[in-house]
């Protein structure tokens, strides 16, 4: 699939609400986090970016935007792992939903309660779903 068709695949979808604040992308695969900033672009949301856990949380502590979703990747470089942030951005920051991604299976006991894992390769619609799942609950969002 090329960058169009991905585009398309984004465009075509239907209930999805306005997104206020920054969302929080944790990858250390430049093409992944790249396609990743590219779909919250297109369903309208903006991002920051970061290749590893200890850098995005440098950057929440900074205070400096407001963090509205995480989405992390589980395996990173650096001190702190995906499901090790994961849990404190839910001390830190209760409240703020995340999503968690692997390509490795993680035993469901790692994965923070509230937290949706989304096990690699995952879908553009299964991210689009899961991002409207945690921040419009209830609110129907389909693909047209």
């Amino acid at each position: 699939m090329n960058l169009d068709e991905t585009h398309a695949l984004i465009a075509n979808w239907e209930g999805l609400l306005p997104i206020v604040g920054d969302v929080v992308v944790v990858e250390d695969d430049e093409i992944l986090r790249a396609l990743m900033i590219d779909i919250l672009d297109d369903i309208g949301a903006s991002s920051q970016a970061f290749g590893s856990a200890d850098d995005a949380l440098m950057h929440m502590l900074s205070g400096r935007d407001k963090c509205v979703m995480v989405i992390a990747d589980h395996g990173v470089p650096g001190q702190i792992k995906g499901t090790e942030f994961a849990s404190m951005v839910a001390q830190k920051w209760p409240g703020t939903p995340t999503i968690l991604t692997s390509g490795y299976e993680l035993d469901a006991s790692t994965v923070p309660a509230g937290v949706i894992y989304l096990q690699k390769p995952w879908s553009v619609d299964l991210l689009v779903l899961a991002i409207a799942e945690l921040l419009q609950p209830g609110v129907a969002v389909r693909r047209i």
